[in-house]
């Protein structure tokens, strides 16, 4: 039988906040049952809270009542001890807690809640299927690594609201229903039930609502924004995120690039003791793709991507050959002694790979013995080969990959290559944290199925001054004056600088493909607003959860997230999404339509 909490329950400390200095106090703690040991005439029961464990000890001077409750308790049982503390004895101390010095010797004692055999044991080392630890999420939420990345993700949004309120930042909350502006990602829509038809978006970022604030004056807006995207789940991925959002009036790139570092230094060294060096690493999108085959490169470690197209311009092996003739090129990647690792099956495997990316297939150099083995020696002259070998340094125990056809294909296939032989050979340091700002993004992208140029970032990028003679002739050469800042291959921030002038904003989304009438009705009010004093500004948001992630070493955003989605964006504790009722839906005006067969 459950009992209660009485007015002379006090929980004084946390359970891993007992030190030597509480030693012969009286304490009262709280907390769930991590186990109970009879040993006959001694029970202990290593008592676990959001901080850690502390050791109640019963024995047989303690109340015959008292022992009678320890003795019936069982894992995850929730209690409530008064008692002394002791100093364990020094053949008893556990080295493995910060606690294990001393113990809690119990002289009055309720069992707050009597709990069933729990799905699973509440521990980092019992390994359950992640459908079973969502499933039953608020058990595994008590694990001690998952309790700590929590604390991190709330240390990090803490840091952040102290650091740009320092700095003049004013929190404004803008609205989670919104109008469906095109931002990159499908929205989720939610209906009206008032005006029946009608839709509202949940926001994919607060982006035109923190512009407008800079047009009313507040200068300095900071919010923890939750944002929604409906679009696929990988592991740095959910449909509902949070971000740091920031927009600053009167700045220029460089002014808002330094107030993120400088928000990103102290977080690091108020949680983690890391001193970032700052300024941080520039890097142009072209040379972050030339040499590593990805905006959001990883320099924790080398085999940067080598252009090998100048020593195999003469070559008539097709491949090589046709690449260079339609205006692409030649690249490969150099895993230094790596022969031993990839054999020619783990080779195969990464041409699968590389096909999936959109390759044709990949050619390789594999040096095992005294002479290399070439996939393609016969298509190639001795001079030949050895140009190649000079040109990405071969030496006896490494492997060459090489991919030949558009840049477009040849750059990102190469990048996910060196991503994967990394990992296979395990040369990426832990504990490393590398910094760097990809700047100077190319401002359109070419969208193969609907044939027209989108926006890489958003519409409401300020193009480079430079670019401008191109907008309407060339799209493709024109670049934007945005800045993701990328840590250990994960993209934290994405920001830029705004279009104020709404003759350029217009200018923008005509080369968009949008009509006057398509402008009008998506952006007509932010149009409208330009119209009436905008002051130069840009701003930034920064993904909390990645940033919690990267910093805890978690492998994916459900670690510091205390109620993630799965793959399908459903929720498996408390099943939803889930269908509506008739009436709901008759009341919102909502027919649905049969499922097809």
């Amino acid at each position: 039988m459950a009992e209660f909490l009485s007015a002379n329950d006090k929980r004084t400390c946390y359970c891993a906040h007992l030190t030597e200095e509480y030693i012969g106090k009286d304490v009262c703690v709280m907390g769930w049952v991590q186990r109970q040991r009879d040993l006959g005439a001694l029970i202990f029961i290593d008592l676990r809270d959001r901080t850690g464990i502390v050791q109640l000890a019963f024995d047989d001077t303690t109340d015959r009542e008292i022992f009678d409750k320890a003795f019936s308790c069982r894992a995850e049982y929730v209690v409530c001890a008064h008692g002394t503390v002791r100093y364990r004895g020094e053949g008893a101390i556990n080295k493995n807690l910060p606690t294990g010095m001393l113990e809690v010797y119990v002289k009055e004692f309720k069992i707050l809640s009597v709990a069933q055999t729990p799905p699973f044991e509440v521990n980092d080392n019992k390994k359950v299927k992640d459908e079973t630890a969502l499933k039953y999420r608020y058990v595994d939420l008590r694990r001690p690594e998952l309790q700590r990345n929590i604390k991190m993700r709330h240390d990090i949004a803490r840091i952040a609201r102290e650091y740009y309120y320092e700095n003049g930042f004013l929190e404004i909350e803008t609205p989670m229903m919104i109008k469906p502006t095109p931002e990159g990602a499908r929205d989720y829509i939610v209906p009206s039930r008032i005006h029946k038809g009608s839709f509202y978006a949940l926001p994919q970022s607060p982006q035109i609502y923190k512009q407008l604030l800079m047009l009313s004056g507040f200068d300095r807006y900071i919010q923890l924004a939750r944002c929604f995207r409906d679009e696929d789940l990988r592991a740095d991925r959910q449909p509902e995120f949070t971000q740091i959002d920031l927009e600053m009036s009167f700045a220029t790139q460089e002014d808002i690039m330094s107030m993120n570092e400088g928000f990103i230094k102290r977080a690091f060294k108020e949680t983690l003791g890391v001193d970032i060096v700052t300024p941080m690493q520039r890097m142009t999108y072209n040379e972050a793709m030339n040499r590593y085959g990805s905006d959001k490169p990883d320099t924790r470690y080398g085999m940067e991507i080598i252009d090998i197209s100048e020593a195999v311009k003469h070559s008539e092996f097709v491949v090589f050959k046709s690449a260079l003739e339609m205006g692409g090129s030649v690249r490969g990647i150099v895993a230094k002694g790596a022969a031993a690792t990839l054999t020619r099956k783990e080779i195969d495997k990464l041409t699968e790979h590389a096909k999936g990316i959109g390759a044709k297939g990949l050619a390789y150099v594999r040096w095992v013995d005294e002479a290399p083995n070439c996939s393609f020696a016969k298509f190639m002259s001795e001079d030949e080969l050895r140009a190649i070998y000079e040109t990405v340094g071969l030496e006896r125990g490494d492997v060459l990959l090489i991919c030949a056809d558009k840049n477009k294909v040849v750059l990102p296939t190469l990048g996910a290559l060196r991503q994967i032989v990394a990992r296979k050979l395990d040369i990426i340091p832990t504990g490393v944290f590398n910094f760097l700002w990809i700047t100077e993004f190319p401002f359109f992208e070419w969208n193969e199925e609907t044939q027209h140029w989108d926006a890489m970032h958003h519409p409401f990028t300020m193009p480079l001054e430079e670019c401008l003679p191109y907008l309407e002739s060339d799209p493709g050469k024109v670049y934007a004056r945005c800045y993701d800042m990328v840590l250990n291959g994960t993209e934290l921030l994405s920001g830029s600088i705004r279009i104020t002038d709404w003759q350029l904003q217009e200018k923008m989304f005509k080369a968009l493909g949008l009509t006057p009438e398509e402008i009008d009705a998506k952006f007509g009010f932010l149009v409208e607003a330009y119209k009436y004093g905008a002051p130069p500004h840009g701003g930034s948001g920064m993904g909390l959860d990645r940033l919690a992630m990267v910093m805890t070493e978690a492998d994916s955003l459900r670690d510091v997230i205390a109620f993630p989605k799965v793959q399908n964006a459903s929720e498996l504790m408390s099943k939803c999404p889930a269908p509506q009722d008739s009436t709901t839906l008759a009341e919102l005006g909502i027919a649905l339509l049969p499922e097809e067969k």
